[in-house]
């Protein structure tokens, strides 16, 4: 083992470290705040509103925010974002000990800062992988980032409940301020490279316009983001309908509800796993579109199940399955387009992507709950099921979108070869 590869392993492994550290002390606190609505609200159209501000602005600003991630300085800019964060959690914290209840408006604020916060994150840390990983070892390291954020979601809803039943919420957000120092702290230990244009004059719709225009003239990859973003399109409806499922299908409890879901987040645990300990295929785009195609086959079954007993726990192994087929599209496709683009362009293309893909959720969000008063839960994971199975089979039968990764695997070599 080269002194390259340790050196670049332990970068990779403390700032990973450093988001497992944040991310799971941040989730605690967005689900304190969520548990804090419902407790003191039980209104649903609150708790809609709280889920729209975690999404709106992913969708408005992802596809303004790449042109800052190329030119800024990429650890600055975590490192800002992790502040904003904590001190909107003091304000929290301070108004929630002078006041007998947090303002509900000041909850939204909270909830709104955060989202901008994680719009900045996500391709900021995508897009500062491929910049401290091997090439080789890209697909690993999502699978290993993949990993992280799946323990997070396995972590976070236990520890937060526990929390939430013994500390008083205004004490519970400082976590967020914890995190923050912890994450701050380790990311001043990881060297990332300085982005090459930094010098460059901001343009922000002509930089977004480059961004969708670079992935929109690469035919395979903007056909396999225009399927995935209508996989999302048909599965979020029924991906926010498993409680639903669970208490009114099945008639079971708020506890088997929470089952469910810590089922699905271990399977995307043990999905991370298996790609960052094996994760170097020839040929990415099969297990991509294995994935796609388990996950719909999943649903389907899902839609058809007996409202008994039988069929919950058979809901509960389809969950599994599903859960472990999650991170293989995630990983998978997320390294393609690493390797995609040059590194300076790199936050314009995902910024434009992640807009593309988070948009899918509310819009099929709209329409789910008026869908499943008419036809039932069952139906819309049929239905859901269907439509993502159209969408695996269409991309079978795209050569440009099937062949992606071959193609993209053999213009990389025939660089290297020329350089």
């Amino acid at each position: 083992m080269t002194s390259t590869r340790v050196n670049w392993q332990r970068n990779f492994y403390v700032f990973l470290s450093g988001q497992f550290l944040s991310g799971v002390t941040s989730m605690i606190v967005q689900y304190a705040i969520i548990w804090y609505l419902t407790e003191r609200t039980g209104s649903a159209t609150i708790l809609s509103f709280s889920t729209l501000f975690g999404m709106i602005p992913m969708v408005v600003l992802s596809p303004f925010v790449g042109p800052l991630i190329d030119r800024f300085n990429k650890k600055g800019l975590l490192i800002i974002t992790d502040l904003v964060v904590a001190l909107f959690a003091l304000i929290l914290t301070a108004v929630g000990t002078l006041s007998t209840d947090f303002p509900i408006w000041l909850v939204f604020v909270s909830l709104l800062i955060r989202s901008i916060s994680q719009t900045f994150q996500m391709p900021t840390i995508q897009s500062i992988l491929p910049t401290i990983v091997p090439d080789k070892e890209l697909t690993r390291a999502n699978g290993q980032l993949s990993m992280v954020q799946s323990a997070n979601f396995i972590i976070a809803p236990a520890l937060g409940a526990f929390l939430f039943s013994l500390v008083p919420i205004n004490l519970l957000i400082l976590l967020d301020v914890l995190g923050a120092i912890l994450g701050i702290s380790l990311l001043f230990c990881v060297f990332i490279p300085q982005a090459k244009n930094t010098e460059e004059t901001i343009h922000l719709f002509r930089d977004t316009k480059i961004g969708f225009e670079l992935l929109r003239k690469n035919k395979g990859l903007w056909q396999i983001t225009i399927l995935e973003s209508i996989f999302l399109l048909v599965f979020m409806p029924a991906a926010s309908m498993y409680p639903l499922m669970t208490m009114s299908y099945f008639h079971r409890s708020v506890g088997d509800a929470g089952m469910i879901e810590v089922v699905y987040a271990s399977g995307m645990l043990l999905g991370g796993i298996f790609i960052g300990l094996f994760g170097k295929w020839r040929d990415r785009m099969k297990p991509v579109i294995a994935a796609d195609l388990i996950i719909a086959l999943a649903l389907v079954l899902s839609g058809v199940l007996p409202a008994n007993d039988r069929g919950f726990w058979l809901f509960l192994v389809l969950n599994a399955i599903a859960g472990v087929a999650t991170p293989y599209f995630n990983s998978l496709f997320m390294a393609m387009i690493q390797q995609s683009y040059e590194v300076q362009y790199l936050g314009r293309v995902l910024g434009v992507l992640n807009a593309m893909i988070s948009a899918a959720g509310p819009i099929g969000l709209l329409f789910s709950g008026p869908l499943v008063d008419k036809i039932g839960v069952e139906k819309l994971f049929l239905l859901a099921g269907s439509g993502a199975l159209i969408c695996g089979v269409i991309t079978l039968m795209l050569p440009e979108a099937r062949r992606y990764d071959k193609n993209l695997q053999k213009r990389l070599a025939d660089n290297k070869n020329d350089n």
